[in-house]
């Protein structure tokens, strides 16, 4: 018999919930004009329909000297201390939707830099969640690391103090072996798993879905980094693993005569997005 199986983790996050609500309702009950500093999440959908309720989306700080005054809104992935500081020099009402686990993160490196420790983050440096991480970092040295080959370059001498942490959307299993290797660099390390629980769930449970599917489908933005790994987790048990951003990116005929199909979603797909896709593989099978 055919099956599909939709993962129970998938679609909005904690974090991503609590901000996308917050400009929502900004965008209904604000009297002054409402701006989110980057897109309040890496989803095309929603960003677009907040700009046809007026919330304007601000790409840089100095945008704002010519804008009208209003409410700013700090989107999850949490922005550097000197960027706090410059929204509260320009006169902008501040309303902060960083991720509880990213502020987490934000005082951890600013209190272990603060005490001399290198810090060391397993993530992307170009995602916004570590460019704000490492604008808390102080005056203190900072790396970003990917892989075993980032580590094994690291500039940092044996005996020195390094405080190691991850991107709250980090690849867990992949953020173990970091650890375990380096842990054999001779530092005088303290390793902080910083990975959300949301996210341990979602990988995991896509792990096991996509290891049962004949195909296994993967709902999220192109520029999401939580969805880009849920990906990768589930090409590797299934090789027929799609990614898609909206149904309109998925030919459902394609598992016409499939046995199992699995479907997750990253942080930041809405509800309806999923139901859309999973009502258009339930016609197919």
């Amino acid at each position: 018999m055919m099956k599909l199986t939709v993962a129970k983790s998938a679609g909005f996050c904690f974090g991503v919930k609590r901000a996308v609500n917050m400009v929502y309702s900004q965008a209904d009950e604000s009297l002054v004009p409402v701006y989110t500093y980057g897109p309040i999440i890496h989803n095309e959908e929603v960003v677009r329909d907040l700009e046809g309720k007026g919330v304007h989306v601000i790409r840089k700080l100095d945008e704002l000297a010519v804008l009208p005054k209003g409410k700013i809104v700090i989107r999850s992935h949490g922005i550097s201390k000197a960027e706090h500081e410059k929204m509260n020099a320009l006169g902008f009402e501040i309303l902060d939707a960083t991720c509880p686990f990213v502020l987490k993160i934000h005082r951890l490196v600013e209190e272990y830099s603060a005490n001399g420790y290198t810090i060391v983050i397993a993530g992307n440096a170009k995602h916004p969640e570590v460019e704000g991480i490492l604008g808390w970092v102080g005056n203190q040295k900072a790396y970003t690391v990917l892989d075993a080959e980032d580590v094994d370059k690291l500039p940092i001498r044996s005996g020195e103090k390094v405080c190691f942490v991850a991107q709250t959307t980090f690849n867990y299993n992949k953020f173990q072996e970091l650890v375990e290797i380096i842990k054999k660099k001779g530092y005088d390390i303290s390793v902080l798993d910083t990975i959300c629980n949301a996210t341990e769930e979602r990988q995991a449970e896509a792990r096991e879905i996509a290891s049962q599917s004949d195909v296994m489908i993967v709902i999220g933005d192109k520029h999401s980094s939580n969805t880009q790994k849920l990906y990768e987790i589930s090409k590797k048990e299934c090789a027929n693993t799609y990614y898609i951003q909206t149904s309109k990116d998925m030919d459902f005929r394609q598992i016409q005569s499939i046995n199992n199909v699995g479907i997750t979603a990253g942080a930041s797909t809405p509800n309806y997005i999923i139901e859309e896709v999973s009502k258009n593989v339930r016609n197919e099978l």
